[in-house]
């Protein structure tokens, strides 16, 4: 029993039927071969194909590639204090702690640049591990 959803289809019918002869024109546009598949990095992009146009992904992106370059100029920051210091400027206990926040901020810029590759750019799928 057809439907107003079978309007299109049966419209494309006639039109094909009309102006066709009821069969698609191929000629010497198709010779069987699949095109070649795109790597899977292109396959699976999630940057142009979402992140892109998405303005509250756009916006948690931008944020996030912010936050990772100010932990690096941090980690950076930190280091050159307690290189530039003078002997005696600093504690053992405050060169130390600075060393380890710098430490942990360049730990964490680094997880965070995998965290946005991740969710932002690429993340490969097996569904055989699903």
């Amino acid at each position: 029993m057809p439907t107003k959803a079978d309007a299109i289809v049966v419209a494309f019918r006639r039109w094909l039927n009309k102006y066709a002869g009821g069969q698609v024109d191929w000629r010497a546009k198709y010779n069987g071969d699949l095109p070649p598949t795109p790597p899977r990095e292109q396959l699976l992009d999630r940057y142009w194909t979402h992140t892109v146009n998405c303005t509250s992904c756009n916006l948690a992106y931008k944020g996030l590639n912010a936050l990772e370059i100010i932990l690096q100029i941090a980690s950076i920051g930190m280091i050159g204090i307690v290189a530039a210091a003078k002997q005696g400027t600093l504690s053992m206990v405050t060169r130390y702690s600075l060393v380890s926040v710098a430490l942990l901020c360049f730990v964490g810029s680094r997880w965070l640049s995998h965290f946005i590759y991740k969710n932002f750019h690429f993340h490969d799928y097996d569904h055989a591990f699903r």
